[in-house]
């Protein structure tokens, strides 16, 4: 029995010693990385009808964008998001070199960072950072070739842009 609780001891003792190392380890990049997903991205025959579609039977404010939904951050609910659905041609090149139908928009917090770090892990960065009035952008692929936008979002702008015009 006492070899037993010996032994029960020494394990609890090494995996609390390896647990305080991950999280001292996570504590060092203390920088988020991923913070929500910013835009969800589509191909259809008609982006038109398709943001008709979803404005008439779903309720989705829509613009000749798609719709933007506007959303409160988790750890700063008095800070307004948004997230942006979007129908593309079936004949889109944006979303190349990926061949899915599809491609999500990751909303990051210092994009410059994450990019050195993604390039540093071996992750294919297909352009360099862009920046706009409403945020940073940058494209890579998963490890499945599928296209990956990430946006270090300003969003203040949509605020001031969209007051009024969101999905709720």
């Amino acid at each position: 029995m006492k070899k037993i609780l010996i032994i029960y001891l020494l394990v609890t003792c090494y995996m609390v010693s390896k647990s305080q190392n991950l999280i001292a380890d996570s504590m060092k990049n203390d920088s988020k990385k991923v913070t929500g997903i910013g835009g969800i991205f589509f191909k259809c025959k008609n982006p038109g009808e398709m943001r008709n579609w979803y404005n008439k039977n779903l309720g989705l404010v829509t613009n000749e964008y798609g719709s933007m939904f506007e959303f409160r951050m988790a750890d700063k609910p008095e800070q307004i998001g948004y997230l942006q659905w979007s129908p593309f041609s079936e004949k889109t090149k944006y979303f190349e070199p990926s061949e899915r139908e599809f491609m999500i928009n990751y909303r990051v917090e210092n994009i410059v960072k994450l990019v050195e770090e993604l390039r540093n892990n071996g992750v294919k960065i297909l352009d360099s950072i862009e920046t706009y009035d409403y945020g940073k952008f940058v494209h890579i692929l998963d490890l499945e070739n599928n296209k990956i936008e990430l946006w270090e979002p300003v969003d203040s702008v949509f605020t001031k842009l969209y007051e009024g015009g969101t999905t709720k």
